[in-house]
């Protein structure tokens, strides 16, 4: 039976955090999801600006779409990515999990930070 030590475990989790933000919402990605994704801007009767997402295409395109706007989704295929290739190329996945985990608490501290200034 496999086992990873808590320290892993929360190392892992730390990162499929992280990367799965980084697919979703960061603006960094964006070239990533905009075969797939179209911003659509309204502006309501307030005057508000209002920002919908519509996915684009059908079959898989739509499919592939679907997938990137939604976080559980991806947080479920990047942990499985992350667990298995760390258990079989840990030389390689073992690095970017540890960068993807100081990102992760890095952002939690800006976070709490931002909030108290």
């Amino acid at each position: 039976m496999l086992s990873l030590s808590v320290f892993e475990f929360i190392l892992l989790c730390l990162a499929s955090f992280r990367l799965t933000r980084l697919i979703v919402f960061d603006t960094i990605t964006t070239f990533i999801r905009k075969p797939f994704h179209e911003i659509i801007e309204e502006t309501n009767e307030n005057g508000v600006v209002e920002t919908y997402l519509n996915i684009k295409g059908t079959g898989l395109k739509f499919w592939i779409g679907e997938l990137l706007s939604c976080y559980w989704c991806v947080a479920v295929w990047a942990s499985i990515f992350l667990f298995f290739s760390y258990i079989f190329i840990p030389f390689v996945t073992g690095p970017l999990i540890v960068i993807l985990s100081i990102a992760t608490v890095a952002s939690i501290i800006e976070a709490i930070v931002s909030k108290l200034i």
